[in-house]
């Protein structure tokens, strides 16, 4: 992802999933990748070290930092949820919502990632160039919002938008040549977009393999100036 003269050490939360399994093997070819999931399952790579955590438990989340250790050249948060556990929504109305629900996806879309940054950021590599990135979607732009509807996902993603671009600005003054950013990575044919993709045409609807990555490309021709924003796989700033 980026040239260095020491191999990469990389954490992809959410590696069980498929984009973030793609990412966790792209990145072995480069380095050690610790590779976090809640069974903790074995990858097919010597280079992929596996972790147990639970996105909703920080004290899972910080004991599994504390065991890879620093420093970090990349961390990817590659969690998500569009419909709740029962498979329920998204919204499509104001008449759907409802609290639980809504509490849901925020724990997952929001809260989860950031507690995963509470803990990933100090062990971010102060000595070169660093990245911190958290998948969230276009649907998530305010300035995009054009259909409405999907009322819980929309505004977790837009929450966690906020959350790294917050973090871009305090991590810029201890860390100078960190990124931190979000990524939308266009529609994935995964468990997570499968009821959603019809009319998609099939030139955009990507495998995991090809959203990773394009998505390592934009992170590797990030600078330091760029840090806070929003981008898509195919480079492109989106708007918040």
């Amino acid at each position: 992802m980026n040239d260095t003269p020491h191999p990469l050490r990389c954490a992809v939360f959410g590696a069980s999933g498929g984009i973030g399994a793609a990412l966790a093997a792209a990145l072995a070819e480069r380095g050690e990748v610790h590779a976090g999931s809640r069974s903790g399952a074995a990858m097919p790579s010597a280079k992929v070290r596996p972790f147990a955590f639970d996105l909703t438990d920080e004290a899972s989340i910080a004991a599994a930092c504390a065991a890879m250790g620093g420093p970090l050249d990349v961390v990817i948060v590659a969690t998500g949820r569009l419909t709740r556990a029962d498979g329920t929504g998204p919204e499509k109305s104001w008449r759907a919502l409802d609290g639980a629900g809504m509490a849901e996806l925020f724990a997952v879309n929001t809260i989860g990632p950031a507690l995963i940054a509470k803990h990933t950021l100090p062990l971010l590599r102060r000595d070169g160039r660093a990245v911190f990135a958290a998948l969230s979607a276009r649907v998530g732009s305010i300035a995009d919002n054009r259909l409405g509807g999907w009322h819980a996902y929309r505004a977790s993603k837009a929450a966690l938008n906020m959350l790294v671009k917050n973090l871009a600005l305090e991590l810029a003054r201890t860390h100078p040549q960190a990124i931190a950013v979000t990524l939308h990575p266009g529609t994935v044919d995964t468990g997570l977009s499968a009821p959603f993709q019809r009319g998609v045409a099939p030139e955009k609807l990507f495998t995991p393999a090809h959203s990773a990555a394009a998505l390592l490309r934009v992170l590797h021709g990030l600078t330091p100036a760029q840090s806070g924003g929003l981008f898509a796989w195919d480079g492109a700033r989106v708007p918040f």
